[in-house]
């Protein structure tokens, strides 16, 4: 969604600062500074700033909250028409809730970092609408009835207009605007970046033409990337959780009959509860599977994920 609204904004003449996560190959990506990524020189510069400062007010920043820091810093320093900010694991207590934004947006909710953001669809809810600021419109992506009931009414406590997806769009994904990148989730997430461009309207020249441009040029590598090694299709896919499963479960199928055979895939997970539903999806449909273990501490281990195939496989 926020590779869709930089599309439309830079599409519009205007530029964009924006801050995302996580970053796959350069740390970089996780800053573009006016449109582009930001400079490792600045980068260190920006971090070396960060880390004084809490050093010397005693503070112990966690990575997401130095790196917040030193992505706003760098922003202050160099004009631009726009900011496009990420939260973190999202929400009340998120490192970037200091912002006092134009439009909320809530894509979706899933039951994930439930350690952290609660055990049920309304506890995580609840935080992640912790980003609705009085008086400031929210446009809701399509999320489950329980958390959308809390978040209307999150919503309607801080008398934050709210738009919706689903009531704007309707259950049909032919409906939906078409863009660049494949799959119904993508489609979901234009969507909710056409809303926000509808709501930021002409005073940012986003006219219908302009965000339609911007949803048929979007470039956002690792989700659902085709490539090619050594003649053969490669996919790159960085599905994580229970809801990228079912959005995985629906895309390998679909390759298995635009190719006519069922894929050989590799794949490694961080955490169990992530890896259970994404082995059994990936199960229903491969030829055959490789596991690898990330260099991460909450990498599964190869008789882990080995543990979670089905035993019909």
């Amino acid at each position: 969604t926020c590779a869709f609204l930089r599309a439309a904004i830079e599409g519009a003449g205007l530029t964009a600062h924006a801050y995302t996560s996580p970053h796959l190959v350069r740390f970089n990506e996780r800053i573009r500074v006016a449109g582009s990524l930001i400079e490792d020189a600045q980068l260190a510069s920006v971090l070396a700033e960060v880390l004084y400062a809490a050093e010397a007010a005693d503070i112990g920043p966690s990575f997401f909250e130095a790196t917040t820091a030193a992505a706003f810093l760098a922003f202050s320093r160099t004009p631009a028409d726009a900011a496009i900010i990420e939260v973190g694991l999202g929400g009340r207590l998120d490192a970037t809730n200091v912002v006092t934004p134009e439009v909320s947006v809530i894509t979706s909710i899933a039951m994930d970092h439930c350690e952290i953001l609660g055990e049920s669809i309304e506890k995580i809810a609840a935080e992640k609408a912790g980003i609705i600021k009085p008086g400031r419109p929210v446009v809701l992506g399509r999320v489950p009835p329980a958390a959308e009931r809390v978040i209307r009414a999150i919503a309607g406590e801080r008398g934050a207009p709210l738009l919706s997806v689903a009531q704007e769009f309707g259950d049909d994904v032919e409906t939906y605007p078409s863009t660049n990148l494949e799959g119904d989730y993508q489609r979901w997430n234009a969507a909710t970046a056409t809303l926000v461009g509808r709501l930021l309207g002409a005073r940012w020249r986003l006219t219908p033409e302009v965000i339609a441009r911007g949803l048929a040029r979007v470039d956002w590598p690792g989700r659902w990337q085709r490539t090619t090694v050594g003649g053969r299709l490669l996919i790159l896919d960085a599905s994580h959780n229970p809801e990228g499963a079912a959005v995985l479960d629906s895309n390998l199928s679909r390759l298995a009959r635009e190719t006519g055979r069922a894929p050989v895939v590799v794949t490694g997970v961080l955490g169990l509860a992530r890896a259970r539903p994404l082995i059994q999806t990936i199960a229903r449909h491969a030829a055959e599977i490789h596991f690898v273990v990330p260099n991460q501490p909450r990498a599964c281990s190869h008789a882990e994920l080995e543990s979670l195939v089905p035993p019909e496989f």
